[in-house]
């Protein structure tokens, strides 16, 4: 493989990882708005209670530093060099699963927006897991 093809496969990958997070982003957010659309919700959370967990500035600093993942997953999948590009989309991959799984609603929109991240995110981390380190990237 030349030169340029390996250097335009490396770049297709990042291309592919940055616009999938950014995929996991829209539907993120559009789980969450619609979610304040059902009935009771933000009446619920002015009492400082949602789904039965309070809501504390550290609660919403731990919920900011998951959101902040995929968001930043959008820029790093660009820059980063191969190796850590790949560890990165593994890792983050894994802990946002974890998160929208362990902090999803069961209302019925937000189980499809859910099962659509998931299986995105599932295909973030198997593109990573056997993608190939071209010769001479690092």
């Amino acid at each position: 493989m030349n030169t340029n093809k390996k250097i335009t496969a490396m770049e297709d990958m990042k291309v592919k990882f940055s616009i999938l997070w950014v995929f996991v982003m829209f539907n993120m957010l559009s789980a969450d708005i619609l979610s304040f659309m059902y009935p009771g919700s933000l009446k619920e959370i002015m009492t400082g209670y949602a789904g039965g967990i309070q809501i504390t500035p550290e609660f919403l600093l731990v919920a900011a530093i998951l959101l902040e993942i995929p968001i930043a997953m959008i820029f790093l999948s660009r820059v980063l060099k191969y190796r850590a590009n790949r560890w990165a989309n593994i890792i983050a991959g894994v802990v946002t699963i974890a998160y929208v799984i362990g902090g999803g609603a069961t209302y019925l929109h937000y189980i499809f927006f859910a099962t659509i991240e998931v299986v995105c995110m599932l295909l973030i981390v198997w593109y990573a897991w056997t993608w190939r380190n071209p010769e001479g990237q690092s």
